[in-house]
C-alpha cells in the first residue's frame, strides 16, 4: 500500500506536462470525475494512477518533446501490476493511449478539443487509429471502460477544482487489493521497446480476461 501510495510524492509540485494544472491536481481530478460519473470501481482505480508512468518509473526512456515519457501507459500498468493492481486495471491504465488515438480517429470533433499538449503528444504516440486497428480495438473485452478512463482523462484538467484528497481512496485501494492476488511475472527492463511492449500486453491480455 505504501509503495502505491509513495508514487504520488511531491506531485503537488509536479506539472502535468504542458497543462495548467499539477499531476497530483490531474490524477485527484480523473478519479472524481470518475466517480461521479458511476463507473466502476476499476475505472476509477484506473483513473486515478493512469500517468504513473510518467513520474514513476526508473527506465530509460525517450520523452515526447518535454511532454512526457514514450510508452508511459504501459510503463504504468506494469508499475500498477506490481504494486497489488488487477491485470484489468493495468490494461484500462496500458489502453488510455489507445483510446485516445481511437477517439481521435473516430470523431474528428474529439482531436479538435484536444489540448495543444495532447495533440503534440498524439504525435508521438502513433497518431490517429487506422480503420483495422479501430475494429481490433473495438473487440477489447474492456473497450468500454477503456473509454472511460479516456474522457475522466480528458476532463481532469479544471483550475481551482475541489476534490477529494488522495486519502480517500486509500480505503478502495485496500479493498481492491484484498480481492487480487497478483504475482510479479515480468521484469520492467531499462529500456521499454515495442517487443515489450507487446508482450507485457499480451500477457495482460491473458490474465485479464480470466479476472473478468
Amino acid at each position: 500500500m505504501q509503495d502505491v501510495l509513495q508514487f504520488f510524492t511531491n506531485l503537488e509540485k509536479t506539472d502535468y506536462i504542458g497543462e495548467p494544472v499539477s499531476q497530483l491536481e490531474h490524477a485527484l481530478q480523473c478519479a472524481y470525475f470518475a466517480e461521479q460519473s458511476g463507473h466502476s470501481e476499476e475505472v476509477i482505480l484506473a483513473s486515478l494512477f493512469h500517468d504513473i508512468g510518467h513520474f514513476a518509473s526508473h527506465t530509460k526512456q525517450f520523452t515526447m518533446a518535454n511532454l512526457g515519457v514514450v510508452n508511459h501507459e504501459w510503463i504504468g500498468a506494469k508499475l500498477a501490476y506490481d504494486a497489488g493492481f488487477s491485470a484489468k486495471v493495468a490494461l484500462l491504465i496500458g489502453n488510455h493511449v489507445n483510446a485516445k488515438r481511437y477517439l481521435a480517429s473516430k470523431k474528428p470533433n474529439y482531436y479538435e478539443r484536444l489540448s495543444e499538449a495532447s495533440k503534440r503528444t498524439l504525435d508521438f504516440q502513433g497518431g490517429p487509429m487506422l480503420e483495422s486497428e479501430r475494429n481490433t480495438f473495438e473487440k477489447h473485452p474492456f473497450f468500454k471502460e477503456i473509454l472511460q478512463v479516456r474522457i475522466n482523462d480528458e476532463k481532469g484538467k479544471e483550475l481551482n477544482l475541489d476534490v477529494p484528497s488522495l486519502d480517500y481512496y486509500v480505503p478502495l485501494i485496500k479493498k481492491h487489493f484484498l480481492a487480487t492476488h497478483v504475482k510479479n511475472e515480468l521484469i520492467l527492463t531499462d529500456f521499454v521497446d515495442h517487443q515489450w511492449v507487446q508482450a507485457f500486453k499480451d500477457f495482460l491480455d491473458m490474465k485479464g480476461i480470466e479476472y473478468a
